[in-house]
């Protein structure tokens, strides 16, 4: 296995109900190396940039108003395996369905409410990594 870097989203819901640092524990007692943490308030332009992937889709418009409901915090992950590390604790996006030893499983309510985001692959992590973070932000 090769290390790898991640990028992960402490979510809007997650953030109004204080379990930021919470998940941000559950990270680091998972091996995970936290990089770089930001926390924002993403502006329709940045959210609308972020999930452009999704435009055509029916949710985009409910997503990009979730996501600039309130705060964020946005950081980038690094393990050894990490993509599917991170997928494999945050749960499924659904968070109905999502185990009760996951992140989802704990902190979130239903699909869109579901606490956190998670880099889809190695490509993509390194594509929404930058979409944050700059090159003198990172070690």
């Amino acid at each position: 296995m090769t290390m790898e870097r991640t990028l992960f989203i402490i979510k809007p819901d997650a953030v109004r109900a204080g379990n930021q640092y919470k998940i941000l524990a559950e990270i680091e007692e998972n091996g995970f190396e936290l990089l770089g943490l930001k926390k924002l308030q993403l502006t329709r332009p940045q959210a609308e940039g972020f999930y452009a992937v999704h435009t055509e889709k029916p949710f985009f418009g409910e997503l990009v108003d979730f996501m600039t409901s309130g705060p964020v915090f946005v950081g980038a992950l690094q393990k050894e395996g990490a993509v599917v590390a991170w997928r494999e604790l945050m749960g499924p996006t659904d968070a109905t369905k999502a185990p009760e030893n996951t992140i989802r499983g704990k902190y979130g309510a239903s699909i869109q409410n579901n606490a956190v985001h998670g880099s889809d692959s190695i490509e993509n992590g390194k594509i929404e990594i930058r979409h944050f973070f700059n090159c003198i932000e990172l070690p």
